[in-house]
């Protein structure tokens, strides 16, 4: 197996300035975004890194407290972030609470309707949702070259990515009731010779949301500007579970750029004397090393040893980016 240059994939592809890595949970996908973008930012790239997982572990692996905190200098060119949902669904209620406030003109949220607000803010969707807004921000807003994203484990990374969808299909749908509505007030409004209706501030407000989503959507879609990287290692049930992603994430439309496997057991162990446990473990590999190659053939980009240590902290991060990477 004599796989490509990652960094012969980033050079072939200088426009995909969205990365991201999926994969089971304890894969390596921080590892690699990290890695990623400190190979980028010394090229002299303006990179962002950031995490969408609630259980996010930026801040270990820079050795930085970023919870929290917004785009955060790790070094120069390297900004990392790691978004707090809790105080995005604060946001989202005090929103809430202001546009009842303005809509109908009351002075304070009568207690039925803020308990509703707290109740919702208790529901696991509103944490999804309120994550899945702050990228939309860090995607719409621009100002970096790259944009790494370090996902939360498959299952996750699968609702998030289906956000997208159902948000611009619900959204639609209400748009297009919320128009049919105002075209009736509007010739209601000319039987009555009354003047022209205000400005529909509900129907603005739902097709800003809608711009938002959609832009963001293109832009994960979009093959040209996104590469989607799936971590694996060579173990039956991370193939298994890899296949089924792959064909779920295709039909989000995900962008798949290839595969990288992590955690091989150097082979030239075989030839020492080591325990069974060992031997055992790098029989096993070898068997599903070829396994993964008649699976996924071409598409493997990279193969990653076992590091000695945790990787955490900028130099070990660096070395990780070079064995990715080469020399650079």
């Amino acid at each position: 197996m004599i796989p490509i240059s990652l960094a012969t994939i980033f050079d072939q592809h200088p426009d995909r300035r969205y990365i991201m890595f999926g994969g089971k949970g304890g894969l390596g996908k921080t590892t690699f975004s990290a890695a990623t973008a400190f190979y980028l930012a010394k090229k002299g790239h303006r990179v962002l890194i950031f995490s969408v997982d609630p259980q996010a572990s930026l801040t270990d692996i820079f050795q930085k407290d970023i919870f929290g905190k917004g785009p955060t200098e790790i070094m120069p060119n390297l900004y990392a972030q790691e978004i707090d949902a809790d105080k995005r669904v604060r946001e989202y209620q005090e929103e809430i609470r202001q546009k009842i406030r303005d809509m109908y003109g009351m002075d304070s949220i009568p207690e039925e309707i803020e308990s509703y607000i707290q109740a919702a803010a208790a529901e696991p969707a509103m944490e999804e949702s309120a994550i899945f807004d702050q990228v939309v921000d860090i995607v719409v807003q621009g100002g970096y070259d790259y944009y790494v994203y370090d996902l939360v484990p498959l299952g996750h990374a699968l609702y998030y990515l289906s956000m997208a969808s159902v948000y611009d299909a619900w959204i639609g749908k209400i748009t297009g009731l919320r128009q049919q509505m105002r075209e009736y007030d509007q010739v209601a409004a000319v039987i009555k010779r009354e003047k022209e209706l205000d400005e529909d501030a509900i129907l603005n407000e739902l097709l800003y949301i809608k711009e938002r989503i959609n832009k963001s959507s293109k832009i994960l879609t979009d093959k040209k500007m996104t590469a989607f990287f799936f971590v694996i290692t060579p173990e039956e049930m991370v193939i298994k579970d890899t296949l089924k992603a792959a064909e779920l994430f295709s039909r989000f439309d995900v962008p798949l750029s290839g595969y990288i496997i992590n955690r091989l057991i150097p082979e030239e162990l075989k030839n020492q004397a080591i325990p069974d446990y060992l031997r055992n473990r790098l029989a096993m590999q070898e068997h599903y090393l070829k396994v993964i190659k008649s699976t996924f053939g071409d598409q493997i980009l990279a193969a990653v040893p076992e590091m000695e240590r945790d990787v955490t902290g900028l130099p070990m991060i660096e070395r990780m980016a070079r064995v990715m990477f080469g020399d650079f």
